[in-house]
């Protein structure tokens, strides 16, 4: 059976129209389905993060084992997770772990049918999992365990250092569910591009066989081919009107010559043009880049300067000024009891007669030494500078008076436990610590008169000792 153009035609745009409206439904489909997940996920990380805010660290270090399930702890913790589970339907399980080495064990679980014992190690390996002890995540996965198939989410605790975690877990079921749901809506959103694509291929074979028509008759009108001035009709309205676009081509070819002729000359002209503007481009590259030679140069000055105005230059630690600024930045950041940090002032003992007996050059190199060793005794967060001489500043942020003390006492020993091969020369370096707390609210030269204050008393007491004095 010969179709006739418009049944090609609707055919035709019937197929390219259900071709674009399916890659554009599967698109939308696929961005639907994946908004979804990470609607899910960012709903469990959210809902985990909100939960973590609220856990008491030091209530959860009292549940270690099955034993004490039936604490007061326990049971108000426990009572609070299932509040939390019947307020959102959709939510299965809130559980909250303990990261004991590599492995992950229960502390508190909602369920209230088989819920996992306090204690109890978690067998399976789920990256998200151990990553929530760190930092917010999500599985990137169904995770299939005793309980059920789940979709869950982690959260660290607050001021849990990494060892506790919140975890919420959302039935597979669920997921699905709403999957099935996006489904449906993308196989209703199909019939109907169906119907509409019958409806509009319908319109536009319509219109193109109407509108090839009239350009037929509008060609027989400005190139007449036969003695009566008008084009003779041969097989279909195509093929009408491929005889006179033919016809057409005739005189656009002799027009096509003329053009050629016109564009060769305007080509030389625009070669010639083009010249002139490479050799200026040329040049304007070349001044270019010798500016930002100058401006790398400039930078490279400016870096260098101000490496030379923070760092003292025998140690390479910050100086007083730059140590001083990172004080007082801090104390402009404190909102809180806990963020409050402590300062510990050091002093080398006997270093004028280190230099009365070997030199200046050794002193040096004691200085030197020194730095080295409490470099390696501080953490990455702590802030070490010159204060003066051979006394040494030392910030620790959000550290406790305690925990101060402990840190000194190791770079008492580290310092103590050290000695300095300064060519036959072995110099024994010792230093006298002061350790005290910056109070929130007190002025600075306050906290460091009473670093001062402890520093002294050590040296007074024999030095190559620590000296604490707790805020007033």
């Amino acid at each position: 059976m010969r179709l006739n153009i418009q049944s090609k035609l609707f055919f035709s745009h019937f197929a390219a129209i259900i071709l674009v409206s399916g890659s554009v439904g599967t698109y939308f489909y696929d961005s639907a389905v994946e908004n979804l997940i990470q609607a899910l996920r960012s709903r469990l990380q959210n809902s985990a993060a909100l939960i973590s805010e609220g856990l008491n660290v030091r209530n959860l270090d009292q549940i270690r084992s099955a034993e004490d399930r039936d604490t007061p702890v326990h049971r108000q913790s426990v009572a609070a997770l299932r509040d939390f589970v019947k307020a959102n339907p959709d939510i299965a399980f809130i559980y909250v772990m303990r990261r004991e080495k590599d492995t992950a064990v229960f502390v508190l679980d909602s369920d209230a049918d088989d819920p996992a014992l306090p204690g109890e190690v978690y067998p399976h390996e789920v990256p998200a999992l151990m990553e929530g002890f760190v930092r917010s995540s999500v599985d990137r996965e169904i995770t299939v365990d005793r309980w059920g198939s789940f979709l869950s989410g982690y959260s660290p605790l607050k001021a849990g250092n990494g060892a506790y975690l919140v975890g919420i877990d959302m039935y597979a079921d669920e997921v699905q569910s709403k999957l099935k749901e996006i489904r449906l809506a993308g196989l209703l959103s199909l019939v109907f591009s169906v119907l509409l694509a019958v409806v509009f291929s319908r319109l536009l074979s319509n219109n193109f066989t109407r509108r090839i028509g009239s350009l037929t008759g509008r060609l027989s009108t400005i190139l007449p081919v036969q003695g009566n001035g008008t084009l003779t009709p041969t097989g279909d309205e195509l093929d009408q009107l491929s005889e006179a676009l033919d016809k057409m081509s005739v005189r656009l070819d002799n027009d096509r010559q003329q053009l050629e002729a016109h564009q060769a000359a305007l080509q030389e002209a625009r070669d010639e043009l083009e010249q002139r503007v490479s050799e200026r481009t040329s040049e304007l590259v070349r001044t270019n880049e010798k500016l930002l030679e100058e401006i790398d140069e400039r930078k490279r000055m400016e870096r260098r300067l101000e490496t030379i105005t923070r760092t003292d230059y025998l140690t390479g630690v910050l100086n007083r000024r730059a140590i001083t600024r990172q004080l007082e930045e801090t104390i402009s950041g404190l909102s809180r009891d806990e963020d409050s940090f402590c300062t510990i002032l050091v002093d080398l003992d006997h270093f004028k007669q280190i230099n009365d007996r070997y030199g200046h050059d050794v002193g040096d190199q004691t200085l030197r030494h020194a730095v080295e060793r409490m470099i390696h005794g501080i953490r990455d967060t702590d802030l070490l500078g010159r204060w003066g001489g051979e006394e040494f500043l030392i910030v620790f942020p959000g550290t406790g008076l305690d925990e101060a003390k402990q840190l000194a006492q190791r770079l008492c020993e580290i310092l103590a436990n050290s000695r300095l091969r300064a060519g036959e020369a072995s110099v024994a370096v010792t230093g006298s610590f002061g350790v005290t707390r910056y109070a929130p609210g007190e002025d600075l030269d306050s906290c460091l008169k009473r670093t001062d204050d402890a520093l002294y008393a050590a040296k007074a007491q024999g030095r190559n000792r620590i000296v604490v004095i707790p805020a007033a």
